[in-house]
């Protein structure tokens, strides 16, 4: 039977036979020594359905190379999209992770159709709104987790109710030592818990009014604008690989232009850096000089604690390693491909770039403790930001074709 060539917009090849089939080969290639773990695998969902037509999203099973069954994901092309026809319109990207060892450059995989049902995968990736805490919207993996704040937060306090006002769209941080999630049990055992390790991590960091680790504004060269608390939020896939979700932003003023922004935070399970994609929409200027921030002072709570900044210009990153004085040290980092230069105001250091409007600005943020396990030193959180450059630099090349029965 005579194959067709089928090519999709990422430029994935795809051999398949115009009678349906039930297996379907996957290969990734990539052009690194170095290990890639957690490393997400993407097929796009139509390449799958022209592979293996009428394929159900729970009737499926993917196997590595060694046959050993892999959780996976299924998104949807945008939220409560339909599928009257059953032909998997509705689905965008077949989602599932494999862990390269050093050396090994390339992986094959099965995706299979199963008479049995598939039931959901443990989440290691998670996202959602917390209307029972003043409109945070929070979001995890299985190593770090983060929320930031909404408009209820930003609210005046009425008169003798003592509630919390802080205006800022810094982004915080939630330090784990666990790798299930802890979102919801967080939030459960009240505000002033997840303050303390108990076993499973705290609430450490600081953010204030700061850019916290990984916030924008718009920088004039000596002055940085940003915006309130985000106004709205969207969750477009939740786990258990990835979650992404958008986060929207009202207009401000930066020195007489009015800025909007949507943020869109790609979240895979296995990653200290979490993906953002910065959307920023003005008139007037052809182009606005955009900075991301860490806080200067992001340590705990009476932690007396030693920062130590450094300015990576090779991977165009900017990190921080925090020693404090009985909550362990941390680092954080923000990798910005796009960088043209650093800056510094009052409460930040940052990196800088330049943005068009309506043209998303990518780059990544995240963090790590060193009581969590996996990195434990200032050397060890650059060469993990490094590694991550490296990763960004040389993505995964996929392949599909027909499965040999």
């Amino acid at each position: 039977m005579q194959a067709n060539l089928l090519f999709c917009a990422a430029g994935i090849l795809l051999a398949a036979h115009a009678a349906a089939a039930d297996r379907l080969t996957v290969t990734a290639t990539h052009d690194l020594d170095a290990a890639r773990p957690s490393e997400t695998i993407v097929v796009p969902w139509r390449d799958v359905n022209a592979a293996l037509p009428g394929a159900l999203i729970q009737h499926l099973v993917v196997k590595d190379g060694a046959g050993h069954v892999l959780p996976y994901q299924v998104t949807n092309v945008a939220p409560l999209a339909k599928d009257p026809q059953g032909v998997g319109a509705a689905y965008g990207e077949l989602l599932f992770q494999h862990d390269f060892a050093a050396g090994e450059r390339t992986a094959t995989f099965v995706v299979e159709r199963s008479d049995a049902l598939t039931p959901p995968f443990a989440p290691k990736a998670f996202a959602r709104y917390v209307p029972e805490r003043l409109d945070d919207f929070a979001w995890e993996n299985d190593v770090i987790g983060h929320r930031t704040y909404g408009p209820a937060l930003a609210a005046p306090a009425p008169p003798g109710s003592g509630k919390e006002v802080l205006e800022t769209s810094g982004l915080d941080i939630w330090f784990k030592r666990v790798d299930y999630p802890i979102v919801d049990r967080w939030y459960n055992k009240g505000h002033d818990h997840y303050h303390k390790d108990e076993g499973e991590g705290m609430d450490m960091y600081n953010v204030g009014r700061s850019r916290g680790a990984g916030g924008t504004g718009v920088w004039d060269g000596g002055h940085l604008a940003t915006s309130g608390n985000y106004a709205t939020w969207k969750v477009l896939a939740n786990g258990p690989v990835r979650a992404v979700f958008e986060l929207t932003y009202d207009a401000w003023d930066a020195a007489g232009t009015k800025v909007t922004e949507v943020k869109r935070f790609t979240v895979d399970a296995g990653h200290q850096l979490d993906r953002i994609d910065s959307t920023f929409t003005f008139a007037g200027p052809a182009a606005l000089t955009v900075a991301v921030g860490l806080n200067k002072t992001p340590a705990d709570k009476k932690q007396a604690a030693r920062i130590a900044l450094v300015r990576d210009d090779a991977d165009h990153a900017l990190l921080q390693w925090v020693e404090q004085a009985t909550n362990g040290a941390f680092g954080t980092a923000i990798l910005l491909p796009a960088s043209a230069g650093y800056a510094e105001d009052a409460l930040n250091d940052l990196v800088l770039a330049k943005v068009e409007s309506g043209k998303p600005l990518r780059y990544w943020a995240g963090a790590a403790w060193d009581r969590a396990g996996r990195i434990t030193s200032k050397a060890a959180w650059q060469a993990y930001v490094a590694a991550e450059a490296r990763r960004i630099a040389h993505p995964v090349r996929i392949t599909l074709a027909p499965a040999p029965h």
